[in-house]
């Protein structure tokens, strides 16, 4: 890989989602709904795991760093892509967009490694329940939420300097809503081939580690449920699981959708459609689905209105 030469390129010009005028007012509403619901949902969903004592279990404290992934997730994203909807130059400087990119990796990274631990928190709690205090101590949930970080964080910086060592003298309009990787590595000027195996690898390693983690959790989880005599206790079992499931089927299944589709199919408008979702969409999703369908996260939401009517 080439050193780059910076001084050819200052800013970077983002296409955004469409060209077309007549729609940017619609959609910077539509995603400034998106952000803000993004930001009350996520954020009442820490400060409820933080104040109601009800849910200072393992499965909510991992629940509360997703919440945080999502929150910084959608604010590394949507501020520029809300103001690029308005703005008539769709600038973004050299610095913000290694900025956003780094993040934007790091964010990626810690979403997927966190469904892979909040999979074997559900496999302890189901197939080891009386150990299950015992083996998820406060010692270990702290150890894995801070392994996940430190790769998360290790592989943004990695696929971030290196990106941005490259040269980028062809262009310097990215065609996406952010600055994400595949495109920027199409305005290189620089011998890309090396630095896309490493990226390719990085991120296979990442999404194989969370995908293999969930599904043996969840080949033992159905196993144990299986073996329960009752109809009542076996939805009871699985009812805990319901919530995770919804978001590892999302954010997965838009991963596979993008990654695994044939190259014949392939078009920048889909990637774009797809990346909003996973980007924007899931993140408002994810406190939405834990709240509607977790009784003691409803029962500790209820309880906080209630508190909060009660002092106004």
């Amino acid at each position: 890989m080439e050193e780059g030469n910076h001084s050819e390129v200052t800013e970077f010009i983002l296409s955004g989602l469409t060209d077309r005028p007549e729609l940017q007012v619609p959609l910077f509403v539509l995603f400034l709904l998106i952000f803000v619901i993004t930001l009350v949902g996520n954020g009442g969903m820490i400060l409820l795991i933080k104040t109601d004592p009800r849910l200072h279990s393992p499965m909510y404290f991992f629940l509360g760093n997703l919440s945080f992934c999502d929150l910084c997730y959608s604010l590394t994203i949507a501020p520029q892509m809300l103001q690029n909807f308005l703005a008539e130059r769709k600038s973004i400087s050299y610095t913000a967009c290694a900025v956003q990119m780094y993040f934007f990796i790091a964010f990626s990274d810690l979403e997927c490694l966190l469904l892979a631990v909040m999979a074997y928190d559900r496999y302890v709690a189901i197939c080891n329940p009386l150990l299950y205090t015992v083996t998820m101590s406060s010692r270990l949930c702290n150890l894995l939420v801070a392994g996940v970080y430190g790769v998360a964080l290790a592989d943004a910086t990695t696929g971030t300097y290196y990106i941005f060592q490259l040269s980028f003298c062809h262009s310097n309009v990215i065609n996406h809503f952010f600055c994400d990787s595949p495109p920027l590595l199409a305005l290189s000027c620089s011998d890309t081939h090396i630095l896309e195996i490493l990226i390719f690898a990085c991120a296979c390693y990442t999404v194989v580690t969370s995908i293999v983690t969930i599904v043996l959790s969840y080949v033992c989880i159905i196993f144990t449920i299986l073996r329960i005599r009752s109809a009542k206790g076996r939805r009871k079992a699985f009812s805990t699981c319901t919530s995770h499931l919804t978001t590892v089927g999302m954010f997965h299944g838009t991963l596979l959708f993008m990654y695994l589709r044939p190259t014949s199919s392939y078009s920048i408008d889909t990637d774009k459609i797809a990346s909003v979702f996973y980007t924007l969409v899931i993140p408002m999703l994810n406190p939405l689905i834990y709240s509607l369908r977790n009784r003691e996260v409803k029962g500790a939401l209820r309880k906080a209105m209630n508190k909060l009517l009660t002092h106004s």
